[in-house]
């Protein structure tokens, strides 16, 4: 088996541990297999997009979703460390409004299945991290929302003590209160 999935306490947020092969040479592993992500999903998820960022220590880029065309992501970070985060946004959901968070990073190659219907975000805690991510849906500006990182009617225990450093975009998110959600 190639891949261990495991759910959260999200139960749709799922995460993904690769079988990691590796020596004093390096190690090898897939980050992705179409046919062992549907089989421990129990779905084909088909990804159109793939994203690379890199940022530096203390940036929190996030929660981000998108309303219309909901993107379900798959992330993983190839360098460093963050703190990644996805939060329930769908209000039909017993869990709306409810978040999980946890460590990703190169040494422990974990990666993250966040679905749609949620929002997501994250804070790099080592000196930089590249951060990679596959999108079911295609990125459309017009349809991107943000919801504030530190809103306390969701209460992320981020584990920071320092203010992050955000885009404008971020600076002017919502609270969950006002926000457009899913249904």
């Amino acid at each position: 088996m190639a891949i261990q999935v495991t759910a959260t306490a999200l139960p749709e947020v799922k995460l993904v541990e690769p079988r990691v092969f590796g020596d004093t040479r390096g190690f090898f592993y897939e980050s992705f297999n179409a046919r062992d992500f549907a089989e421990h999903l129990g779905r084909d998820v088909v990804f159109v997009q793939d994203n690379h960022s890199r940022s530096a220590k203390g940036v929190l880029r996030g929660l981000h979703y998108q309303i219309e065309h909901a993107q379900g992501k798959l992330v993983r970070v190839i360098e460093g460390e963050v703190f990644d985060v996805a939060v329930d946004i769908r209000k039909s959901s017993m869990n709306f409004g409810k978040w999980v968070g946890m460590i990703l990073s190169a040494e422990n190659h974990r990666q993250l299945w966040v679905p749609p219907g949620f929002a997501h975000g994250f804070v790099v805690l080592s000196q930089s991290a590249q951060f990679l991510y596959k999108t079911t849906d295609y990125w459309f500006p017009e349809h991107e929302r943000s919801i504030v990182w530190n809103d306390p009617d969701i209460g992320i225990d981020w584990p920071i003590d320092f203010e992050p450093m955000l885009a404008a975009k971020d600076m002017a998110g919502s609270r969950l209160v006002h926000a457009e959600c899913f249904a």
